[in-house]
């Protein structure tokens, strides 16, 4: 009893002085602990850089399922598409989105510019579906969803023209210069005014997809107030000339605001 007495005190000592050969010993006698620290200790993988425009949010999450709720119910109301439909088009872009990494309220607002939420549109110059995509110019990408005669079904419209609006994006390095290519404006100095359309789309869906409450119709500007001005004797001239100087000026402001709409 006295050998084994100063054995166990002997060990007890090593054990305080050496923690490394103590830490040793304990991952002999518990082996399940170790590997908990192991994978601790990993290093984090590095996040990848974000893409110009990216879907932050992963498409299965209650959040995101909340977002296309509001999101189809007022393009629903706003363009008088059948509910289901609606849900269809909103679901398609989302997981397109996802997939891409683009926004999916971008998508939504291109397609609701481009056609209204309408995917038999057709332009006189042959742009077909919810994205009025050129299938003739771009049959390749046709091919991989089952050819130009697919650029009327909804799906596959949808995601050849979000992967064209997405490259257009990339290559300009910015949604509006990505807009202006879409398009087809690149290499024109505007794009008579189609990408603020389409942006003014896309915030007003952003609100909703936050649960604000947006009107589904534009409101328009208020319309000039009529000034009734009673006839009196003639002013002096350069009272005259200062009325008329006024009256140009309103002339410019409201011409200036019709102009920003």
């Amino acid at each position: 009893m006295t050998v084994f007495g100063f054995s166990a005190v002997a060990m007890m000592a090593l054990l305080y002085y050496r923690p490394d050969f103590a830490k040793r010993v304990s991952e002999l006698l518990n082996p399940q602990h170790a590997a908990p620290v192991a994978v601790a200790a990993a290093p984090a993988q590095p996040k990848a850089e974000a893409e110009p425009v990216q879907a932050v949010e992963d498409k299965a999450s209650p959040r995101t399922t909340r977002q296309q709720k509001y999101v189809t119910d007022w393009l629903s109301r706003r363009y008088r598409v059948a509910g289901d439909a609606a849900n269809m088009l909103v679901s398609t872009a989302y997981s397109t989105a996802h997939e891409i990494k683009l926004d999916p309220l971008l998508i939504l607002a291109v397609m609701a510019i481009e056609s209204g939420l309408n995917p038999f549109a057709e332009s006189p110059m042959g742009a077909q579906g919810l994205m009025q995509v050129m299938s003739k110019v771009h049959s390749d990408k046709f091919e991989e969803v089952g050819g130009k005669e697919a650029a009327l079904d909804p799906v596959a419209n949808i995601r050849v023209g979000a992967q064209i609006l997405k490259d257009y994006v990339t290559r300009t390095g910015s949604v509006e210069g990505g807009l202006k290519t879409y398009v087809g404006a690149g290499a024109f100095e505007d794009d008579s005014g189609y990408g603020n359309k389409v942006l003014a789309e896309y915030r007003r869906l952003k609100q909703v997809a936050g649960g604000k409450n947006v009107p589904i119709y534009n409101t328009p500007a208020p319309a000039p107030t009529a000034v009734l001005v009673q006839k009196s004797a003639p002013a002096p001239a350069k009272a005259d000339s200062a009325a008329a100087s006024d009256s140009a000026h309103g002339a410019s402001q409201n011409g200036e605001t019709v102009a920003g709409l």
